[in-house]
């Protein structure tokens, strides 16, 4: 950072300092939620952003700007950080911070404050910060007031500690190997800010993780696979390695290969297969089905879990948690392993179109012929389904894009009848929340991009959860457009609640009071509101055509669905 000719504040010094830091131990995005006490930090950032060391994102709404910088830190595998003033604006970063410890993703919560003596006395915009995240955070600081003590107050060396924690380094009361938010409570006095001193950015080693040596899995026992939530490639990894059986929930990243497992509730819940298994070997965090609680709840199954987030799983009390698993050699159980794919290739849900009858088609007989277009065309105005929706997002992903599922009901269709692929999925499924999803992709969309990297960022969602964020469609007209499909699925409110126990006993009218919140929000509205593009598509057909032809910037899709 360049020197200037003007007086410096202390504030000023210390956030140079910091920004240059978290710059030299790896962050490359900062989320940006303008206000006052913050400025010092902010013109910092602003400044290294300029320079090229760094990319700041700025949001009007500190809810959505702590998910986008989680969403930027679940792509990249690196924290981001987000930065507000104090008050309120802190508090609003609570759902990301929740979040991102439950899913053991990486965070830097900096969150500018007064100074001790403005605290408990009724000051302006002064509240109990420090410690105001402290179930949900791997580590916590309350960094000294710049200008104070023999140090000046410096925040320097500050950022270190922090990424590495952030990235699962050990901390008093954390676990090695397993990341999760850092909160840096950051306060200052007037002035607030001033001219940035000439900072150098040094490159350094954050605290890496002392993992433990991985617990060998014997070949004995009859084994499952379990990929829940954010289990990755490993998870087929083991799968393959053990020859065992593959339940892949659709947000795991790890729906695909051999051992997939098609249909798992029912096959889970079949006496023969369920209820013969012995052990479960579980990666990430599974949320999509009683069946695999049921599973991982029972006292006769062994449970391996191998570590993700700020909890460990353990939900028959005897639970064995891993840092990593490795499978011993030697030769596989075929017969278990043949039974569960045999019955699983039953479960192969189909959701293709029907094959053209070219034949029909061809035909010199106007009767044959006049049947077939009718069946064509039947099958072009076939109105779209919550099952074909998610099909045709699914088969529209590749590679090379991203898949976002909100915490709707489709997430659990999807889950149901989708086939393998291996496509990088996301999914706020710490908490299964349907906080800050939009804000979410947006994050995602801008990491996988950044470098000119192709792909489209698809995010599916109800319409509730879409509505839930809709004020991450606000984005700055200066900063780079991410690729993003929003898709939702709109049935008009909550039907998610149709499948639990309250569809089946309480009132009808009630149900639509209490759980359904039915609205009647034209979309299209707030698309043209927040400068997006808006196309509404209620046929298979259409929908294909827009899933995969984009237009380069951020779309609205809305497909209507019946309850």
């Amino acid at each position: 950072m360049t020197a200037s000719a003007e007086p410096a504040s202390p504030a000023a010094d210390a956030a140079a300092s910091l920004i240059a830091d978290l710059i030299g131990h790896g962050v490359r995005d900062l989320v940006l939620a303008p206000g006052s006490r913050s400025q010092a930090l902010a013109l910092a950032a602003v400044h290294a952003a300029n320079q090229g060391h760094l990319r700041v994102h700025v949001r009007i709404d500190e809810r959505v700007a702590g998910f986008t910088a989680l969403g930027l830190s679940r792509e990249t595998g690196v924290p981001a950080a987000v930065l507000c003033t104090s008050g309120t604006a802190a508090a609003n970063l609570l759902p990301a911070a929740m979040e991102a410890f439950h899913s053991g993703a990486p965070l830097l919560l900096l969150t500018a404050d007064r100074p001790p003596e403005l605290r408990g006395i009724g000051a302006n915009q002064a509240t109990a910060q420090p410690g105001m995240f402290a179930p949900w955070v791997r580590e916590q600081v309350d960094a000294p007031v710049p200008g104070d003590g023999p140090d000046d107050g410096d925040w320097s060396g500050i950022a270190a500690r922090a990424v590495g924690i952030a990235m699962g380094a050990d901390a008093p009361h954390g676990h090695p190997g397993v990341a999760g938010p850092v909160h840096l409570n950051l306060p200052s006095r007037e002035p607030l800010s001033g001219a940035l001193p000439a900072v150098e950015i040094m490159a350094g080693d954050a605290a890496r993780p002392a993992l433990p040596e991985p617990i060998v899995l014997d070949r004995g026992p009859r084994t499952v696979v379990i990929a829940g939530a954010d289990a990755g490639a490993d998870a087929e990894e083991i799968a393959h390695a053990g020859s065992w059986p593959l339940i892949a929930e659709i947000v795991s990243g790890a729906r695909f290969g051999r051992q997939i497992v098609h249909g798992y509730r029912a096959l889970l819940s079949d006496d023969e297969l369920g209820g013969r298994i012995e052990r479960a070997v579980v990666l990430g965090h599974p949320t999509l089905s009683r069946e695999v609680t049921r599973l991982l709840s029972r006292a006769d199954v062994d449970v391996i879990a191998v570590r993700r987030g700020g909890e460990e799983l353990n939900l028959n009390g005897r639970t064995t948690p891993a840092a990593s698993v490795t499978v011993a050699p030697g030769a596989g159980d075929r017969d278990w392993l043949g039974a569960w794919l045999t019955a699983s290739a039953s479960r192969i849900v189909d959701l293709s179109e029907r094959a053209p009858d070219h034949d029909g088609l061809a035909s010199s007989d106007p009767r044959a012929r006049r049947d077939a277009v009718e069946v064509e065309l039947a099958a072009v105005r076939r109105p779209l389904d919550r099952e074909l929706l998610a099909d045709a997002v699914w088969r529209a992903t590749w590679p090379h894009d991203r898949l976002v599922f909100g915490s709707s009901r489709l997430v659990r269709v999807a889950d149901a009848v989708l086939g393998g692929k291996k496509v990088p999925v996301h999914a706020n499924r710490g908490l299964a929340g349907i906080d800050g999803t939009i804000a979410t992709a947006t994050g995602i969309a801008l990491a996988s991009q950044a470098g000119g990297a192709p792909g489209v960022t698809r995010v599916l969602l109800g319409d509730l959860a879409f509505l839930h964020d809709v004020g991450a469609l606000l984005l700055p007209p200066d900063e780079d457009e991410p690729r993003l499909q929003v898709i939702v699925g709109n049935d008009g409110g909550g039907t998610i609640f149709d499948g639990l126990e309250v569809g089946a006993t309480a009132d009808r009218a009630d149900l639509d009071r209490a759980f359904y919140t039915p609205h009647t929000v034209r979309l299209e509205k707030l698309a043209l509101a927040y400068g997006w593009e808006y196309q509404r598509v209620t046929t298979r057909t259409a929908l294909d055509q827009v899933l995969t032809t984009p237009t380069g910037g951020r779309q609205l899709i809305e497909v209507p669905l019946t309850r």
